[in-house]
This record gives structure tokens, sequence and C-alpha cells, in this order.
């Protein structure tokens, strides 16, 4: 039985998957920052966990809305659009909020943006779920975009 070697080198793919990657990030990063900044800003007591798992929830959310547009904007129907911007890699988007919250968490105790702990967040963000996304596009040809 031969066995077959993946390929991990394919600038192309990189590049579709970091698109793709970006979306993403976008996405979440709207539903979570939004929330996390409402209960920052309205300084409402709600422990740290809580407003954490609503940031992710809301991310999710979002990431899946913006999918669903700019598939829309691509020819999908809205039902089409829809189910595809569900169906993508939920483990691709739960990799990326929980690693933005949890990066948050050891930097500032959790839920507080400053300036500083933004750009960090969104690069773990990227990082985290970019090798699994080039991983599906590569191996399935799966992508949402």
């Amino acid at each position: 039985m031969e066995k077959s070697i993946f390929n991990w080198s394919c600038k192309h793919t990189w590049q579709k998957s970091a698109k793709n990657t970006l979306w993403c990030v976008i996405g979440c990063a709207i539903g979570d920052f939004g929330t996390i900044f409402f209960f920052q800003f309205y300084e409402i007591p709600f422990p740290i966990l809580g407003i954490m798992i609503l940031a992710i929830i809301n991310g999710l959310i979002t990431s899946i809305i913006l999918e669903t547009i700019i598939l829309i904007k691509q020819g999908f129907s809205f039902y089409g659009a829809l189910k595809t911007a569900s169906g993508m890699s939920l483990i691709s988007m739960l990799s990326m909020e929980i690693m933005m919250n949890l990066t948050d968490y050891i930097l500032t105790g959790g839920a507080i943006l400053t300036w500083w702990v933004i750009p960090i967040m969104l690069i773990v963000g990227f990082l985290t779920p970019w090798p699994y996304n080039y991983w599906r596009l590569k191996k399935f040809g799966v992508n949402c975009h």
C-alpha cells in the first residue's frame, strides 16, 4: 500500500487559504470585539467567562453573516449561501474564537480591549486556523469563497 505525501508547499493554496482565513477573522472579530466592547464601555457587571462565551457566540454569528453576504455577491442564492457559510469549518471558526479570547484572557485578564491587545488577538486568531484551512482546501478543495 502506497502512502501519499501531503503537499504543504503550494503557494497558491496558502494564498487562497489566507484570504479565506482573513475573511473569517474579520467576521469573527466584529461580533467578538463588539460584545467585549459593549460590556467594557457600559461597565456591565457580568462574569468574564460569560462575556467571553457571548463574544465567541457573537463572533461565530457575525462570521456566518459576513460569509453569507460574500457568497450571495458571488451568485449564490440566499439559502445556498447561508447553508455554505454555516457548513464551512466550524472547527476553524471555533479555534479562532477560542484562541483570540484566550489571548485576551492571558494578556489582560479577559474581556478587556486595549489598543495593544487587539492586533495580537487578530494575529493569533488568523494564525490558529490558517494551517487547518490550507489542509482542508488542499485535501478536499473545500473553501467558502
